[in-house]
Formats: structure tokens, sequence, C-alpha cells
């Protein structure tokens, strides 16, 4: 395999990455965990090619790290998947992703690049039935906040008919969760949705949701608003639904949370003091590396540098705070949104006197979301900007995990037939 190999360091690390499997793991599992033929992993073995898919750079081989379905500590699916950010919280810590869900195409392109082999990504949730999903411990989903429509509800209340979670829910994606959950059982669920989805309606939506999973399902649920900024230079609170279907002690209050503004934005801004690190996979794409400095297509131009500047003075003078954020290395930035590739007004750093502010860069954007550099980014930048302004703050849900983390493993979770529920 040497003569292979030794062709360059990332082949160097993709012959000692393939070399430690294989003291562990028989080449068809190798190959199930991949995604490939047994017989392509018999050819790397003997020489007769080599795992290119996996040869330039870490990230590619990173699966291989990764726990196999019989060895997980638990198994999980991921729902409204978008880049993977919550997979790899639960994967860090031992977790085996068994499904996914994610309905956008350029999604699916960026969560496949850094999530290869393995299953596929399946698209519209509405469309799966849900006994087709693998059994699970896990159910994790970063749903989409819809209105939900109670209409019809008191007047059943009034007739005496019964009606369950899908009389509340059906019509939105909140319900392709509760249908998951009621049909599979899971040990534990993590929901994640905006912090104003608590206020959304005067707080119906949310009792909708709570009584849903509490009366309807018989979960044992957990709420916590966190603030990302605890954990990475931004502002970004989320609201995150913890449910166990057994009674246990789970405490949000037993989560650390260090202070904020612990973390500054000097941290996740490319340096231009020559140890910015060389990505194989970003290349100069965001970050020249021989002059030092950011691309300057990032700089905004003094069309639109004006325009911001005169939207938030028309502002000022109503009494308004609307208007651009411009941001230092030792800031902490607010909320970055799926709208930051139109102006990036959120969020712009400050550059000097002399030069206008630029946007953050697409990895500067992955960062800030506490996705390591070894993130691919392969899709165009505007639809990166709203990848990982739809994202999750991953520090967030590897705390979140941690906290999990011990019911999950323990031995006392014994599984229960499955339960379900009138909806007529």
């Amino acid at each position: 395999m040497a003569t292979v190999f030794h062709t360059g360091p990332d082949r160097d690390i993709a012959a000692n990455y393939l070399t430690a499997a294989l003291k562990t793991h028989k080449q068809a599992e190798i190959a199930r965990h991949l995604g490939v033929d047994a017989r392509t992993v018999r050819r790397w073995v003997v020489e007769q090619s080599v795992p290119a898919h996996y040869a330039f750079g870490l990230q590619r081989l990173l699966p291989l790290e990764l726990p196999f379905a019989d060895d997980a500590r638990f198994t999980f699916i991921d729902l409204f998947a978008g880049i993977g950010g919550i997979r790899m919280a639960f994967e860090g810590l031992g977790g085996h992703c068994v499904f996914t869900s994610e309905w956008d195409s350029y999604a699916q392109k960026t969560y496949a690049d850094n999530y290869p082999g393995g299953h596929q990504i399946n698209g519209d949730i509405t469309q799966v039935a849900a006994a087709d999903i693998p059994d699970h411990d896990v159910l994790l989903a970063g749903f989409p906040c819809q209105p939900f429509s109670i209409a019809g509800v008191s007047k059943k209340n009034a007739l005496g008919k019964a009606h369950g979670f899908a009389c509340e829910t059906q019509g939105t994606l909140f319900f392709d969760v509760a249908r998951i959950i009621d049909e599979k059982r899971p040990r534990a669920f993590l929901l994640e949705n905006v912090k104003n989805l608590v206020s959304h309606d005067k707080g119906r939506t949310f009792d909708v949701i709570r009584r849903t999973l509490e009366v309807e399902l018989g979960y044992h649920v957990y709420t916590r608003v966190i603030d990302g900024a605890h954990f990475v230079p931004q502002h970004r609170e989320r609201i995150l639904i913890v449910g166990f279907r057994e009674p246990v002690n789970f405490d949000f209050d037993a989560l650390p949370l260090p202070d904020k503004g612990r973390r500054t934005l000097r941290e996740i801004l490319h340096k231009t003091d020559g140890s910015e690190p060389r990505l194989a996979w970003d290349g100069d794409r965001f970050f020249n590396h021989a002059g030092r400095q950011v691309d300057p297509k990032y700089t905004l131009t003094d069309k639109l540098w004006a325009y911001l500047q005169g939207y938030a003075a028309k502002h000022r003078a109503k009494g308004n705070g609307f208007g651009f954020g411009l941001v230092t290395p030792d800031s902490v930035t607010r909320t970055l949104s799926a709208r930051y590739y139109k102006d990036g007004s959120e969020i712009l750093v400050y550059q000097g006197e002399n030069i206008n502010p630029r946007r953050l860069t697409p990895r500067e954007c992955a960062r800030l979301m506490g996705f390591p550099d070894s993130f691919r980014i392969p899709v165009s930048d505007t639809r990166a900007y709203k990848q990982f302004g739809n994202s999750v703050v991953v520090d967030v849900m590897t705390h979140v995990a941690r906290l999990m983390q011990p019911i999950l493993e323990a031995d006392i979770l014994e599984p229960e037939l499955p339960l379900h529920y009138a909806t007529a």
C-alpha cells in the first residue's frame, strides 16, 4: 500500500487512516461505512487503486474515526438537517446517524460533502412514511416555525369530539416531528427553533407544541432559551426543547454557560499576520495568503456603503434603531441571518477610516457558528451565507448533547411498546 499512497502528504494521511481502520474493522464494514463496494476497498488494500474520495484532506477521512452502527453509544436521526450542525454535536459524542432529511438541494450538497458515505439524504420529510424511518434513540430537528391553525379545536371540544395532535398541527412541519415520535417512540428528542416561537401568536403556538409533546405523546419535556454568545462571539438566542420518554433526572440549569463576551470576533476573523491556516479545500477563495488579506470582493462598494449609512440616518431621525452593525475584533456580533448575503448590514467589519467596511467571508461565518475549519463550503457565497444564517451554533448543541449523554447511554431506559394516539 505504501508505494501507491506515498505520492503526497494527503495520500499519506489516507494510507494511515485506512491502515488503522483495517486493524479493527473488516473490509466489508469499511465499505458499508464509506458507501462503496467491498471490491473497491479490496483494491485499495492490494494497491490496485487509491481511495481518491478520502485522500484530499483530513475531513474526508473523519468518517473513519466515527463509530460504526454496531459500536455506537446511541443512534439518532437528523430532521430538517440543514448543513448538519446538530449532527456534528451528537456524532462527536459517539452517536451514529441512521437517517437524514433536508429538502434544500444546496444544503444537501454541503451536508453530503461533509458527511460522505453512509445513508442517502432524504428530501421532503412530509413525503416519508414514519414507519420507513429506522429505529433510533434520539430524534434531532431544527424544524421551521410555521403558523399553527387551531381553528375548529374549540368547536370540537364543545361537541365532545376527540382530537389529537394531527388536528392542531396538520399542515405544519412540526406535525411531521410529532408523527415520527408517535410512530418510533425514541428515547429522547432535541428540537431547536427561534426564541420567538415561545411568544408567537400570544403563546398559543408554543402551547400547542408543548401539549402535543407532553399530553398527546407522553414525553417529559424541558425547555431553555440559550444565547450563543456564551460560546461564540455572536448574540443568537434560540429555544431548545428536550424531551425524554421516561422520567429522568435532567436539569437545564446544570448546563455550564461561560460568561458572554469571553469570546470576541478576533478569534474568528482571518488573520493578516501570517498565521491564517491554509486550507486545501478553501485555497485563496476567501483569503489571499500571499498578500495576507481578505479578498477585496467582501469590501462594500461606495454605493452600498452610502446607502446603508443613509438608511441608518433616516431611521435615527425617526427615533428607530434600524441600521447597520459595525464591529471590531473586540466585538460580539448581532445574529447572523439568512439574508446576510444581501448587504451584510447586521455584521460589517470595520477596516479603518479610509476604507469601507466589509462583510464576513463564508469561512468566518462558519467559525462564527462554531464549525471547525475542516468543514467544507462547496456552494456559492450566496448559498453559504444562507446556510450558515439558518444553522445552529455547534458549541451550544455540543453542550446540550453532553448534558443529555448520560441519560442516552443509561441502561435503565428499556424499549417500550409503540403508543399510537387517536387523531380522529
